[in-house]
């Protein structure tokens, strides 16, 4: 998400809103002994960013969203199944959710709950390994919530995105809401049949009835639940297959003509884009591809997986760079997660750096230029270097502004392009290279990836990493250091 090239994030406008509500279980069931005395699963997955994301003692395999949205009263409603599998004994189990829930079923038994803020606790005893179906139901106005700092729900009368980052789940579907457990999704949007429909992956279904119009998508590889989004409104899409796999690409009829001809005309480069990344990076790892251009006030644009969403651009040469930036994030960030919020550089500083490489091998500057420039700009008394990449809120307090700042990116991206000036061409496309195929459809974290830049460069590689990453202050001009 290139915040820093585009707008401050819009998302911190509000406290959160308490929501609490509870409803009993109508049926009881005959728990054994071993799981009524075993512990509920935790409130949160462990990350110090944000203790309460995600939960402790489950594994979601799969979300089945079902969801309407009404666009004159910004209301939401539904009914979203989660399969997940419990990872120990358990009593119960937690959720990441925001609106009001009515109705909790597991394995077809209503069973008791309780909401408070952002945790949907709802108590089912499971054993370790057990598996279960949950069906959450529930209604509510996702305009008036927030958490964590973040009012993220976009909308106005004719046009709905749900796009945003650490967090978005909770808004629309109850999650397990952290890059560590990653499911398959299916997502169900019902509106108007007069309007659209976009989400992740491929759609396999509409069908419309008395002025309603349900759509259906389905991706065909598992995502963290932040990636899974949706888009309901007026668009103009067109799609097409290359490099044999399905593009679909959108833009808002809520631009105007020429900007909607602008936005198309950039979407429609999202397959050549995509190309050019592969025979950097290697295989693209989805079957399905594409983008969407929002008329709403975003203000960034988001790496949801398979389709990127984005502002109105114009036709800038920083629109493309964007564009490449969002479909590195593909390898980086939605094929490759996070361990934790703390290693949002990887994320982030691949994909600014593949940016600066795009433009070097598009008749442009090269990254060595780009990165020395910065560094030669920005004195050492600058914040710029007042911060560690690789920890960039040690506070952890009010951690969403800081893991997106720019030292966030720009440092990311230009510790990235000493790196190749320090271990060179060959073995940094390799680095490259394995980092997105070893850790495919998984998690790593910054001590990992500087073993295996040490491990394919067959250099110590300790201190370069604690000068660019792990330093808050600026790297010292030395050929170690990759300048020099």
């Amino acid at each position: 998400m290139p915040l820093r090239r585009l707008a401050a994030l819009t998302a911190v406008v509000a406290l959160a809103v308490p929501l609490v509500s509870s409803a009993a279980a109508s049926e009881s069931s005959s728990a054994s002994a071993g799981r009524a005395e075993a512990p509920h699963g935790s409130a949160g997955v462990g990350d110090p960013y944000f203790p309460l994301d995600g939960n402790g003692g489950i594994d979601v395999r799969a979300y089945d969203v079902h969801d309407r949205y009404r666009f004159s009263e910004g209301r939401l409603s539904g009914w979203t199944a989660v399969r997940l599998t419990a990872t120990k004994a358990i009593s119960g189990f937690n959720l990441d959710f925001l609106l009001p829930v009515s109705r909790v079923e597991v394995d077809g038994r209503r069973v008791h709950f309780d909401q408070r803020h952002h945790e949907l606790s709802i108590d089912a005893p499971l054993a370790d390994g057990e598996s279960a179906r949950v069906v959450v139901r529930y209604s509510g106005l996702p305009g008036r919530y927030s958490y964590a700092g973040e009012s993220n729900w976009l909308a106005d009368d004719h046009e709905v995105v749900a796009m945003n980052q650490p967090h978005m789940a909770p808004w629309w579907f109850p999650a397990n809401d952290h890059p560590l457990d990653r499911s398959l999704m299916r997502i169900s949007i019902t509106v108007p049949s007069d309007r659209q429909v976009v989400a992740n992956g491929r759609r396999v279904q509409r069908t419309v009835r008395g002025g309603l119009a349900t759509t259906t998508w389905q991706a065909d590889e598992p995502m963290v639940p932040y990636l899974a989004f949706f888009a309901a409104g007026s668009f103009e899409i067109a799609r097409g297959r290359a490099d044999g796999r399905r593009w679909v690409v959108a833009v808002s009829k809520g631009l105007g003509t020429a900007s909607q001809r602008v936005a198309m005309g950039l979407m429609r480069q999202t397959p050549a884009l995509v190309h050019w990344l592969e025979g950097v990076i290697g295989t693209y790892p989805f079957r399905q591809v594409g983008g969407l251009t929002t008329s709403l006030p975003v203000g960034f644009a988001l790496e949801n997986q398979t389709r990127p969403t984005y502002p109105f651009m114009g036709d800038s040469p920083g629109a493309v760079r964007t564009v490449v930036h969002e479909l590195a994030h593909q390898w980086f960030g939605d094929s490759v997660a996070i361990e934790g919020w703390r290693d949002i550089w990887l994320n982030e500083g691949w994909a600014t750096y593949l940016e600066d490489y795009y433009t070097e091998t598009h008749g442009g500057p090269m990254t060595d230029e780009l990165m020395r420039d910065a560094y030669g700009d920005i004195p050492a008394g600058d914040s710029f270097w007042n911060h560690e990449v690789a920890d960039p809120c040690p506070d952890h307090d009010a951690c969403v502004g800081p893991i997106f700042a720019d030292f966030v990116y720009d440092r990311g991206g230009m510790a990235l392009s000493a790196l190749r000036n320090r271990i060179g061409d060959r073995d940094f496309s390799t680095l490259l290279r394995r980092w997105a195929a070893d850790r495919a459809g998984g998690n790593g974290n910054t001590d990992q990836f500087q073993a295996l830049a040490e491990k394919v460069s067959g250099q110590d590689l300790g201190s370069f990493f604690d000068a660019w990453v792990r330093s808050p202050s600026k790297p010292a001009d030395t050929v170690a250091n990759g300048l020099g």
